[in-house]
């Protein structure tokens, strides 16, 4: 095999474990940041929803509603199109400014389902997100194989969803909830393995090793989040 320099032979022991050490506080800084984005989409959502009026203001004019939907779409695109061209810092800011933005759409969550019903989807999408990223971490499988077919489960689940907006079907909203589970198990699997290929594959450079971190917290945060909401729909009792 080859080692670190390029030449080949075996490496040693020290070798092998400085690799794995770096690549470990690589993986354990993207995790942080991606609790970071959590924490403040959490603090936000807790905030909107304590304060009546920006609630209303929020809720009542779906320009504002909806123009925060777009701008989360916009950030989201931009930070993934252009991520080798921001610096760090700028990087970081577009993501938390996403996470605060997505804490501003999902307060509304906090006044239809109880609280006991969205603490409890949380701890069931932390264990299920936490045995699937040590699966990520672990498998010797080749998770790239899947990415097609969860890419194509992605787009069922938009175009059922689309669909459904019509029909209110709640045996479709049944199935796309089952598919939201498991496309979004896959990729959390799936994205906890890439990180591993942003690590190798960024030898040298660590700017963009930090940059690439962003984005890879940015895809695990998105696969939390679509996973508690499917979990909401799964377990969340309303509030009368």
């Amino acid at each position: 095999m080859y080692n670190e320099n390029g030449n080949f032979g075996v490496r040693t022991f020290e070798e092998e474990y400085a690799t794995v050490k770096g690549m470990n506080e690589f993986i354990s800084k993207v995790y942080g940041w991606m609790f970071a984005g959590l924490a403040v989409t959490a603090g936000v959502a807790y905030y909107v929803a304590g304060n009546a009026r920006l609630l209303f203001t929020i809720l009542s004019n779906m320009f504002i509603f909806y123009g925060l939907l777009i701008g989360e779409l916009i950030l989201v695109s931009v930070l993934s199109a252009r991520i080798t061209r921001f610096r760090y810092g700028t990087a970081v800011t577009m993501f938390l400014v996403y996470a605060a933005l997505n804490g501003l759409t999902l307060s509304v969550l906090l006044l239809v389902y109880t609280s006991e019903s969205v603490a409890s989807a949380f701890a069931i999408t932390a264990v299920t997100f936490g045995v699937m990223s040590i699966y990520g971490y672990v498998t010797k499988t080749d998770l790239t194989r899947t990415r097609s077919i969860l890419f194509m489960g992605l787009i069922g689940i938009l175009v059922l969803s689309l669909v459904n907006l019509f029909l209110r079907s709640s045996g479709m909203a049944w199935f796309i909830s089952l598919l939201s589970l498991f496309v979004f198990l896959g990729l959390t699997a799936y994205d906890m393995q890439k990180l591993k290929a942003y690590y190798f594959g960024t030898q040298g450079n660590p700017e963009l090793r930090s940059n690439l971190g962003i984005i890879g917290a940015l895809s695990l945060y998105l696969d939390f989040i679509n996973l508690f909401l499917t979990m909401l729909r799964f377990f969340g009792r309303r509030r009368d």
